[in-house]
């Protein structure tokens, strides 16, 4: 009888992890590059009841007696599904089609990715002008160093992208000219092995595998930058929110559970000889 107060207290424990996941979809619905997460569940050991194999007559029993020691929450997997292209207006704002990810230099050297494309342009220590995400990181290039440009030679108000994220620039006679600059893009074999660092930021991981830089593996589908645009979170709200409540009658069902197993024990107790 203990054993199923257990049971059941592992469900509630599983099923509350699992809310507070649904939670955290919902409360990035409105983030600019978000990916949804979804709970995964696996049952844990089993315990054999009977040790012996054979009946009274020495017979081999056909089936074994063995019960479930309850649930536990073995995962959270991130769904990398493409989000809707929400139109923004602001020339540094860039949305993905495709499976690549932006590349971010972080403080402390490491490279991080994000699909969330909402960047500034931010004034730099050397006097220049780096493309930078909404915290101060620098946005890398194709080349992996930081994306900058000089005010005093070109105006900035003038530059302009294509599809794969080179930036261009009107020359003296108003052609518009490719100016070697282009924004960094990799994709990963595993993308759910991404590590999660904060906001939307990943790094990679042994799981994940080692980023593969689009434009130089010539394996991998080129990706599409959309200038003016955000990649919408992929959260679908309706889908989240019924979630939420089979979430809540599985939790009520394991508090039941326990509930039941207590009543159980109470009538034991209360057995008189």
């Amino acid at each position: 009888m203990l054993r199923s107060l257990w049971t059941g207290a592992s469900g509630m424990i599983a099923q509350q992890t699992s809310l507070d996941n649904l939670a955290n979809n919902l409360a990035n619905v409105n983030t600019s590059g978000y990916k949804k997460q979804t709970t995964e569940f696996s049952t844990l050991l089993y315990q054999k009841l009977q040790r012996k194999q054979t009946d009274n007559n020495g017979d081999p029993k056909p089936t074994v007696a063995q019960v479930g020691l309850g649930v536990r929450v073995s995962g959270l997997t991130t769904r990398f599904v493409q989000g809707a292209m929400l139109e923004t207006g602001n020339a540094y704002d860039f949305a993905i089609e495709g499976e690549g990810f932006f590349r971010i230099g972080m403080p402390g050297g490491e490279i991080a990715y994000t699909r969330n494309g909402s960047f500034k342009l931010s004034m730099d220590t050397d006097g220049g002008v780096a493309l930078a995400t909404a915290e101060g990181y620098n946005v890398l290039g194709s080349d992996g160093e930081p994306i900058k440009f000089d005010p005093q030679e070109i105006d900035l108000n003038q530059l302009q992208t294509d599809e794969y994220g080179n930036f261009m620039y009107p020359d003296a006679n108003g052609s518009i000219q490719m100016m070697g600059i282009q924004i960094g893009l990799a994709q990963f074999n595993n993308p759910e092995g991404l590590k999660k660092i904060s906001g939307t930021y990943y790094t990679e991981t042994a799981n994940s595998g080692q980023p593969r830089i689009e434009g130089e593996d010539t394996m991998i589908l080129t990706s599409k930058i959309h200038s003016n645009y955000l990649e919408g979170s992929n959260v679908q709200t309706a889908d989240e929110i019924v979630n939420l409540i089979v979430t809540q009658r599985a939790y009520e069902m394991n508090s039941k559970v326990i509930q039941a197993s207590d009543e159980m024990l109470q009538q034991a107790n209360n057995l008189r000889s």
